[in-house]
């Protein structure tokens, strides 16, 4: 009976093997789009599971593994609509419908918008999937390191620091500022105001073509934002919440307290004297003056809700913000903050719509734009060789304690405590300055004494006194409004009328007690001071396009307009003496005893300036393959003179989708798109100040006859030409030329788009080289050059199977810029400085643009025979005071003198060579994950963190390395405070650093819980995340921060290492 058990129960597991390979079978298949082309790379995946496999070259696909009978094989390929198939016999054929959406993807043209399949210009875009991605904290950080050409760098990591944006290098020694043009509306003084959380897209304009519609606004590239609208679903409420902490990502690496003696001791000996320290190990490590100062964990907090919805013809977005930032430096002390409040309302309100009932005036439309932002800012010096915060704590001597010892208190103040000023007396014995008194020394709020650090530190001072006292609070509030109207003319003809406003108001309030920080930061007195300011910007616009298909192959729009703009505004600002007491509560002009003698006021009205212009567009597209595209705009500028006032900037593009004829489309079924771009255009630039091509006249050249003595003196007022005029000053124009190709692989999965420009600057707005007893200021003319040439490269790739989404992205452009003409006799001009050190850089005629210029070195002398066998053509030592352990600066000429005029030369570029980014984003099954990276290589910083006035200043630590003997470095000279060789007080390229870096700008992890837990709760969407911003930096700098917009490192404000965590609710 055992045995039968056994007998059946093996045969119904034969049977049950059976049934089981009867239901599993291998699976094949083919994949093609509607037209019968492979469609190469398709995923094809068993749904609900992992097993999937990929399309091949020839459209085929094959299961490695047998699959189910009564499966479904999900179909995914980039550009087409997902396709669900049953499996069947085994052998599967899909057929992928091209997605309509991704084919009509459009882009901002300016007035405008084009499909981008058709586009000619070099256009770029960021959308809102990577914009919400990356959670910037400001619009401008948003574009780092995701677009080519577009150069993005912080100013400073102070909070409220905007960044320099330059769009395909330096176009001019003026303004190279881009356009911003908000929902239609160019806005100057920067985009801010806007909450990243409201921001649609961002469109680049790169090239002339895409630009010329704006003209002489348009030579710097123009950068189109739009902001979110009313969705065409059901009410919709999100709120984003975001919370982070930030701290420095390094310091500097200084000496300590027993490094500094050390070296002050040998700088004494190298120099003939005593050491300074008997005995410099028994200071140990000292104050460490940067942990002193730094805020370590400044937090800051974002919040932002948003109203979305249709009601009706009503379609509405509405929107308020607020976010807050501590400084890493000065942020706990309420010196380095910043607040922004934000509110937007942006209405599409259809008022009829009568397309089905009639041909003609069938369709009227009413947009408003209004948006609100208040931001408070209070800021500290964030670059600066003379005192800032910074700057003190790495000069300071780490000998010095942050506080004086209470048993010494009373001997400081009494030291330092005495203000001259109160001791003089008028002729009749009365004191000159009544109100003065003797100077309150710094303390703490705990009340501890702060530490001064003497004479022997000239301006810096210590850092945390500086900033106990009160600061500068600024508040400025914006408040842009517009409303567009547009009809429907006839079948395809659109007429539009805007009008914006740009309403700006700052304001500025601040005290200062009676304080001693040092010899030449003191004030024996309080003093209180305010100013306000405001301005305003009209547009109006008026456009009318008409856009239709012809035999279902001719494209064709027109669009002709009309656009004024007027600026105008004033400023007043005023300054007392002798506040009544010393309380914040009360510090206000009214609450000081100065009299008007004493008091400080002034105020001016800006002059208006304003800007009309015509333009026309036209644009052709035959059956998506041949695309031709002119423009042309006519503007006239209130900065220039009747004869110069107008100009008009003419573009062309034109393209050919190659992809697109009849011989490709069989050919080479990998390659999805081929399209090959070319542009040509003309920009303007008048970004100089308002009448300066007129001779203006200035008072206060007053003349004085007679004697005060004699009884007879006599003032006479009078005024005198301010400027020499310039009645031919006209228009810098810019030309350019932009040739492109756009490829497609596997289904558009893989894009690349390559660029070469070539841009012409001529005519530049310079101040011309005369005399100046000609007047107080020297007159503007066009008498520069400059040129501007790279390649631009975009490389991406689109990857989705089943629930999971990946996209990767990587572009880099090297650019350079090249100074032409100076605009003067010598071919040359000066700019950028270091203290008793001159100008670090400069532009000269037919080179790199701006460099830096000084002395080239050869390496260190390493003994007297190498000091002494340096001789010139007269056999006499070509650096007379150098001894061993001394830099050797190459004499170019060869004239035997290391001089000024002849041996000066290009030591380091300081605009980078490449500029690169990398981005990536991934999402499955709720969880998403992106970063962001930047880099740049190729250019260079000025290291001018080191006073060469100040022998007593601490160092950085790499002077460790420093020449002590034959052989021991060939980099860094001896250490000497007299310096009679001027290592270290000339500006040569031992002070030149690589600036390369690569940067981690945010990497974020993120998980949105799935729909059917959030259901239950009447939530869309919940998404928490978790992410860090500057999380890593890779770079040679040793300095603070590489990434400097100035080029010169005076102890930067550094950019901080966030991290944030956040949330994101959609109900």
């Amino acid at each position: 009976m055992k045995h039968l058990t056994y007998r059946i129960a093996l045969i119904f597991a034969i049977m049950a093997l059976g049934c089981a390979s009867a239901f599993a079978q291998q699976v094949k298949g083919t994949v093609k789009d509607s037209a019968g082309e492979p469609v190469i790379g398709a995923a094809v995946v068993v749904e609900g599971t992992t097993n999937g496999t990929v399309v091949d070259l020839d459209g085929n696909f094959m299961f490695d593994t047998a699959v189910p009978s009564d499966a479904v094989l999900v179909v995914t390929s980039i550009g087409y609509k997902t396709a669900k198939v049953p499996v069947g016999n085994g052998f599967v054929t899909v057929v992928l419908e091209e997605d309509s959406e991704l084919l009509d993807e459009v882009v901002m043209i300016g007035y405008g918008v084009q499909k981008k399949a058709v586009v000619s210009a070099a256009i770029s875009t960021v959308g809102t999937e990577m914009l919400d991605k990356v959670a910037a904290v400001r619009v401008d950080d948003a574009l780092k390191g995701l677009t080519p050409g577009v150069n993005v760098t912080s100013n400073d990591g102070q909070p409220g620091s905007g960044s320099s944006i330059r769009i395909r290098g330096i176009g001019t020694i003026n303004d190279s500022n881009p356009l911003y043009v908000v929902d239609g509306m160019p806005v100057e003084n920067g985009i801010d105001y806007l909450a990243p959380g409201d921001i649609e897209r961002i469109d680049i304009l790169k090239d002339a073509a895409s630009c010329a519609v704006y003209g002489t606004r348009g030579a710097n590239g123009v950068i189109l934002v739009t902001t979110k609208k009313g969705s065409k679903d059901r009410v919709s409420v999100s709120y984003d919440f975001n919370y982070g902490l930030s701290s420095p990502w390094r310091k500097s690496d200084v000496l300590n307290a027993t490094e500094y003696a050390v070296m002050m001791n040998e700088a004494e000996i190298n120099d003939g004297r005593m050491p300074m320290y008997a005995d410099p190990y028994s200071f140990g490590e000292g104050t460490d003056w940067q942990d002193e100062l730094f805020n370590w964990n400044a937090p800051q907090q974002s919040h932002q809700i948003s109203i979305s919805g249709t009601s009706g013809k009503n379609q509405y977005f509405v929107s308020a913000g607020y976010y807050s930032q501590d400084g890493i430096i000065g942020g706990n002390y309420d010196r380095s903050n910043y607040e922004r409040f934000t509110a937007r309302v942006n209405d599409q309100y259809t008022v009829f719509d009568a397309t089905d009932d009639r041909s003609w005036l069938n369709k009227m439309n009413l947009n408003v734009n209004v948006s609100y932002s208040r931001t408070i800012t209070k800021g500290i010096s964030t670059n600066s060789e003379f005192g800032s915060p910074l700057g003190s704590a790495i000069a300071l001597s780490p000998l010095l304690s942050v506080y004086v010892d209470p048993a010494d208190e009373q001997a400081v103040i009494d030291y330092y405590k005495h203000n001259p000023d109160t001791d003089l007396v008028d002729d009749n014995g009365a004191p000159m300055y009544p109100y003065y008194s003797d100077y309150n020394l710094v303390r703490s709020k705990d009340g501890r004494l702060f530490t001064v650090p003497g004479a022997d530190f000239s301006e810096m001072v210590n850092p945390l006194a500086d900033l106990s006292l009160p600061g500068q609070v600024n508040n400025y509030d914006r408040f842009i409004a517009g409303g567009e109207i547009a009809f429907q003319l006839y079948d395809g003809l659109t007429f539009k009328s805007s009008v914006n406003a740009d309403l700006q108001f700052g304001g500025w309030d601040g005290w200062t007690p009676n304080h001693f920080l040092g010899g030449t930061r003191k004030q024996g007195f309080s003093s209180v001071y305010g100013g306000m300011s405001r301005g305003i910007t009209w547009q109006v616009e008026n456009t009318l396009t008409y856009q239709k298909t012809f035999a279902e192959k001719h494209n064709l729009t027109v669009m002709v307009g009309q656009t004024a703009l007027s600026n105008t505004g004033r400023q007043v600002g005023a300054s007392r003496k002798y506040l009544i007491e010393e309380d914040p509560s009360k510090a206000n002009l009214n609450f000081a005893l100065s009299q008007p003698t004493e008091n400080d006021g002034s105020g001016r009205l800006y002059e208006d300036y304003r800007l009309a212009s015509l333009l026309a567009r036209a644009s052709y597209d035959y059956d998506n393959r041949y695309m031709i595209q002119a423009t042309v705009r006519r503007d006239g500028s209130s900065r220039f003179g009747p004869d110069n006032r107008f100009a008009v900037f003419p573009s062309v593009s034109a393209g050919w989708n190659i992809k697109n004829e009849s011989w490709m489309k069989d050919e080479a079924p990998w390659l999805s798109t081929l399209k090959l771009r070319a542009s040509w255009g003309i920009n303007g630039n008048d970004r100089i100040g308002n009448f300066r091509y007129a001779a203006l006249t200035a008072t206060g050249n007053n003349y004085v006859f007679g004697s005060g003595n004699l009884d007879n003196e006599d003032i006479i007022n009078g005024v005198k030409t301010q400027t020499t005029p310039n009645s031919r000053l006209g228009w810098e124009k810019s030309t350019q030329t932009d040739l492109g190709v756009d490829l497609g692989f596997f289904g558009n999965s893989v894009l690349f788009t390559a660029d070469y420009f070539y841009k012409y600057t001529s005519g530049m707005l310079m101040e011309m080289p005369v005399p100046s007893y000609l007047g107080e200021s020297k007159p503007i003319g066009n008498v520069g050059t400059m040129s501007n040439s790279g390649v631009e490269l975009d490389l991406s790739y689109r990857y989705s199977v089943g629930d999971f989404n990946m996209t990767v992205g990587v572009n880099a452009s090297h650019i350079r810029t090249t100074l032409i003409d100076a605009g003067n006799e010598e071919g040359e001009f000066f700019n950028g400085s270091m203290h008793m050190m001159g100008s670090v850089s400069r532009g000269a005629n037919g080179m790199v643009y701006p460099h830096f210029y000084g002395y080239e070195t050869d390496g260190i002398f390493q003994n007297w025979d190498e000091v002494n066998s340096y001789v010139g053509p007269d056999g006499k030592r070509i650096q007379p005071d150098a001894v061993p352990g001394d830099l050797r600066f190459v004499d170019q000429n060869g004239d035997g003198l290391i001089d000024t005029d002849n041996d000066r030369t290009i030591i380091g570029k300081c605009a980078p060579d490449w500029t690169y980014g990398l981005h990536a984003s991934a999402e499955w099954k709720g969880i998403d994950f992106s970063m962001v990276w930047q880099g740049v290589a190729g250019n260079s910083i000025f290291d001018a963190t080191m006073r060469t006035d100040i022998p007593k200043m601490n160092r950085p630590a790499w002077i460790l390395g420093r020449w002590t003997g034959e052989g021991t470095s060939n980099e860094i000279p001896r250490f000497s405070i007299d310096d009679k060789n001027k290592n270290w007080s000339t500006i040569s390229d031992f002070f030149i650093k690589d600036a390369s870096y690569l940067r981690l700008k945010n990497i974020t992890l993120g998980y949105t819980l799935p729909v059917k837990w959030t259901n239950t709760v009447f939530i869309k969407k919940f998404r928490v995340y978790a992410s860090c911003e500057n999380a890593l930096t890779m770079t040679r700098y040793n300095g603070f921060d590489p990434e400097i917009s100035g080029y010169v490192d005076k102890g930067i404000y550094p950019q901080s290492r966030t991290y944030m965590f956040g949330l994101n609710l959609t109900f």
